[in-house]
């Protein structure tokens, strides 16, 4: 089972100055314990049903790339981007770019976007959810066209792409990992099917992902995918360090259904956390 490293918080200590030593201490303490995977919230504003708005949040791409030159292993994405705040052609290169200069370790994790009070506060188009997904769907096939190295031109029904550059081309083989967050069982989980390397759904109980996962196996069947051939992945709801035997527990009954990538949330000082992950986690798990 691998472990991964979900930043959602950047208020302990929230000072601007101490924001960027606390985090290069915790990835630091995460990378040397073997944790596998970092990611950061894709949000401009804190979500409000967490913590105040106000509450700082740092841009996601640009804190993985300032993570990307203090790790050397773990791999780096967002969970999860929002398709909305990038244009496609954009969003690609700018995944690229990371994976070129973290030496192959980045992913793209994509999502239909939800939190409209940031998109109105800073000017982002707020646009009815059906239309985020079509807008989803074209985002995904840029991002493989831009990635085959093919080149040619893009036309779809809300992007257009006259020229597909992509220089210089990824690292990761074939194509940095396509993750698509969300257990929408319509159409995020036939997003999955058709287009994604992995999935990324909440572990709020084993019952709910073992159904998630039955309505991924009946859209892998009608698309004619292999459903093994997807890496199945879960943030874990409960807390690690409040009773690690009760998490632990949690993800045995998660790896029991092919989850094969643990994610959790600092609960507390994120250095405190890391350095908890290392003493009482990451071992356990290195045997699940």
């Amino acid at each position: 089972m691998k472990l991964g490293l979900h930043y959602w918080n950047f208020s302990n200590p929230a000072e601007p100055t101490a924001i960027g030593p606390t985090l290069r201490e915790t990835v630091t303490i995460a990378e040397q314990a073997g944790v596998d995977s970092f990611t950061v919230m894709d949000h401009y504003f804190q979500m409000d049903q967490m913590a105040p708005a106000e509450e700082p949040m740092l841009e996601g791409y640009t804190t993985l790339g300032y993570v990307a030159g203090l790790t050397q292993k773990m791999t780096l994405g967002l969970l999860v981007t929002g398709v909305m705040y990038r244009h496609p052609g954009l969003l690609a290169k700018i995944v690229t770019t990371l994976d070129v200069l973290s030496g192959g370790r980045a992913r793209l994790g994509i999502g239909a976007s939800w939190y409209e009070r940031e998109q109105r506060g800073l000017g982002v188009p707020v646009v009815p959810m059906a239309e985020r997904f079509e807008r989803l769907e074209e985002t995904l096939q840029i991002a493989l066209q831009m990635w085959s190295g093919q080149g040619g031109e893009f036309n779809g029904k809300h992007y257009q792409l006259a020229e597909i550059i992509n220089s210089p081309a990824a690292i990761s083989t074939p194509h940095p990992m396509i993750m698509i967050g969300g257990g929408g069982e319509k159409k995020t989980l036939r997003l999955v099917a058709k287009y994604a390397d992995a999935c990324n759904l909440f572990g709020t109980s084993a019952d709910d992902l073992a159904h998630k996962l039955d309505v991924l196996r009946e859209h892998c069947r009608a698309e004619g995918r292999d459903y093994d051939s997807i890496v199945k992945t879960a943030l874990v709801t409960r807390p690690a360090l409040v009773d690690p035997d009760a998490w632990l527990a949690d993800v045995e009954a998660f790896k029991a259904l092919g989850i094969t990538e643990v994610m959790t949330m600092p609960d507390r000082n994120p250095v405190e956390f890391a350095n908890g992950l290392a003493e009482k986690i990451l071992p356990r798990v290195a045997s699940i």
